[in-house]
């Protein structure tokens, strides 16, 4: 036999064996997989984000004009969900207020991250009078109610009568606000646990900068808190969202958000005989919600080196 037909060790036939990625992100991502219900949840939020932003471009009402000729009718093959009070199509109204309640929610998801992981790290990091004065504000929101805060704000917008098409930017920004605090204290947490490992003891001894400890060590090291807290938060976004706008004092119409749909049939006539008003919206609210947050337990589960395999 030639040098040139030796197989190689521990092949087959001459070739040399495939085998699976042992990245960390490769191995994530089968455990995830095997995760049924994760995956599920998943399916589930893809599905509602295509539906809320590409589904209307295929609508014939996405004018939303007033047809009084067809208010409050029963589904039917024109109008799949009935329409409402002022003859406009209540599945394209969900579909678009889909888009402003899911868009709210990744915004101001981004937003109180991005706060709380910086100001989080500014505090575990250095310490000293920057911790003290992060973590006393910090301190001092997390002792206010979120959601009465959040009223506080939209009432607040209303009486100063902030235009409508400003009100959803307006919003985000007060959810992103109420949430970082929660988030920063769990990132001071995690930067005061790393900063005593080994691997930072050597970037001390090798001389290294602060910004390449932050960035190349500490902050890569917290990305998969971020992930997990980032997930599970906008599902938390949409329903204060929601709430928010129900009460009249988020998104007003006549920008549709789900929140406000189910607002505009909150009287007993449309609870008992126009339940088309108000199920869809809110179906749309508990299946949006509940799928995040099944797929963000399930990234819980893969991410967190303390969970149990």
């Amino acid at each position: 036999m030639s040098l040139n037909s030796t197989p190689l060790p521990g092949a087959v036939g001459g070739t040399k064996p495939r085998t699976k990625s042992s990245s960390l992100f490769g191995q994530s991502m089968r455990r995830l997989m095997k995760n049924k219900l994760a995956i599920s949840g998943l399916v589930v939020v893809i599905i509602m984000f295509l539906a809320c932003f590409v589904g209307p471009f295929f609508s014939p009402y996405t004018d939303n004009k007033v047809n009084m000729a067809v208010m409050n009718k029963a589904p039917n093959i024109k109008h799949w969900l009935g329409t409402d009070a002022l003859g406009r199509d209540v599945l394209t109204r969900v579909l678009q207020a889909g888009r402003i309640s899911l868009t709210v929610g990744l915004a101001s998801m981004v937003l109180s991250v991005f706060i709380g992981a910086l100001l989080g790290a500014i505090a575990g990091y250095y310490r000293g009078v920057a911790d003290q004065v992060i973590m006393r504000i910090a301190d001092l929101l997390l002792t206010i109610p979120g959601l009465p805060l959040l009223f506080i704000f939209g009432a607040l917008l209303s009486d100063w009568k902030v235009p409508t098409e400003y009100r959803m930017y307006i919003v985000m920004f007060m959810l992103g606000f109420v949430n970082w605090p929660g988030l920063a204290r769990m990132v001071r947490g995690q930067m005061l646990s790393l900063r005593e490992r080994e691997f930072m003891q050597a970037a001390v001894v090798l001389g290294l900068n602060d910004r390449r400890k932050l960035f190349n060590h500490l902050l890569p090291n917290i990305v998969p808190l971020l992930i997990v807290i980032a997930t599970l938060n906008i599902g938390g976004s949409i329903l204060s969202e929601s709430v928010l706008s129900f009460f009249g004092l988020g998104v007003m119409a006549p920008t549709p958000t789900w929140g406000n749909m189910i607002d505009a049939a909150n009287n007993l006539i449309d609870f008992q005989e126009h339940p088309w008003l108000w199920i869809p919206p809110g179906f749309s609210i508990f299946a949006t919600v509940i799928a995040i947050n099944i797929f963000g337990d399930g990234l819980r589960d893969v991410l967190d080196p303390k969970q149990k395999r």
